[in-house]
C-alpha cells in the first residue's frame, strides 16, 4: 500500500505539528481526515488541503472519540494510520511559563487535569477506539507524537512534562501489547522547541538556540506512511535527526 492510497486520521490537525503532518501527508497523496475540538474549524482547515476532511473530536470525552472515529472510519472506508497528536501545552496553566516558571504546588488542579486528560487520556481513548478496528481489518499503523525527554522533567513544566512522559510510556506499552500483530506503533517527536501555538507570543530563542519549524515533521510522517515503513515497530524517531536515523537504519539492513 503506497502513501497515495493510505487513509489517515490526524488528531489535533488544525494547527501546529498536526497541521504540518496533515499537510505533508495530503501533499503526498494520502486521504486525510483531521480533527479539532471545533468541527467548523476542522472543516475550514481541511478545505485548504487536497482531498482532506475535517471533523470535530474532543479527545477527552469517550463518547466524542467514539462518534468521531466511527464517522471517520465510515467516511474513509477504514483507517490505515492514526496520528495521535492532539494536545495542549503549558500556556493553559501558566501563560508566562517560559519566562516565569511556577512550582508544581502553584498549578491549579483543574489545569493539571485538563492537560493530563488531553495529552495522555486522549491518546489512550483514541487508540483504544481505533485499534480493535485495525486488528479486525487486517492491520494499521499508529504514530504517537511526543517531545524531547528533557521537557518531561524540566522545572516549571507540571503538568505538561508528566503528561508527555505518560503518553510516551503508554506508547511503549501499546507497542509491547501489539507486538506480533498486524498493527504497528511508533513514536515521533520534533527534537527541540518548535514554533507552534504552544509557545507564548513573542518568545525568542536564547543565544545559541534555534526553534524548529513544524514542517520538520513532514518527511518522517510521510515515510512512516510509506511502503518502506511496513513492519517498522516500536521506534522512537526524532524528526530533526530523521535523515541520519534513516541512513543508519538502511546501512544496518
Amino acid at each position: 500500500m503506497s502513501v497515495s492510497t493510505l487513509k489517515v486520521l490526524v488528531t489535533g490537525g488544525t494547527s501546529g505539528l498536526g497541521l504540518a503532518m496533515a499537510s505533508a501527508l495530503a501533499a503526498a497523496g494520502a486521504t486525510v481526515t483531521l480533527t479539532g475540538r471545533s468541527a467548523a474549524r476542522a472543516a475550514e482547515v481541511a478545505a485548504g488541503l487536497p482531498g482532506a476532511a475535517g471533523i470535530g473530536m474532543d479527545v477527552r470525552e469517550e463518547s466524542s472519540v467514539a462518534r468521531a472515529v466511527d464517522q471517520a472510519w465510515s467516511r474513509l472506508g477504514g483507517i490505515d494510520m492514526l496520528v495521535n497528536n492532539a494536545g495542549i501545552g503549558m500556556r493553559t496553566v501558566n501563560p508566562r511559563f517560559m519566562s516565569h516558571p511556577q512550582g508544581f504546588w502553584e498549578v491549579p488542579p483543574s489545569g493539571f487535569r485538563a492537560v493530563i486528560e488531553t495529552n495522555l487520556t486522549g491518546y489512550f481513548l483514541v487508540a483504544r477506539e481505533i485499534t480493535p478496528r485495525m486488528l479486525a481489518a487486517g492491520g494499521g499503523r499508529i504514530v504517537n507524537i511526543s517531545v524531547s525527554q528533557s521537557t518531561m522533567h524540566r522545572a516549571g513544566f507540571v503538568p505538561y512534562g508528566p503528561s508527555r512522559a505518560g503518553s510516551e510510556a503508554l506508547s511503549k506499552i501499546m507497542a509491547a501489547d501489539l507486538r506480533d500483530t498486524s498493527v504497528t506503533v511508533n513514536l515521533l517527536l520534533p527534537g527541540g522547541a518548535t514554533v507552534t501555538g504552544m509557545l507564548p507570543p513573542g518568545t525568542v530563542p536564547s543565544e545559541g538556540q534555534q526553534y524548529l519549524e513544524p514542517a520538520v515533521m513532514g518527511p518522517p510522517i510521510v515515510w512512516l506512511a510509506s511502503d518502506e515503513a511496513v513492519g517498522v515497530h516500536d521506534e522512537r524517531i526524532i524528526a530533526a535527526e530523521f535523515q541520519r536515523w534513516l541512513r543508519d537504519r538502511n546501512s544496518r539492513r
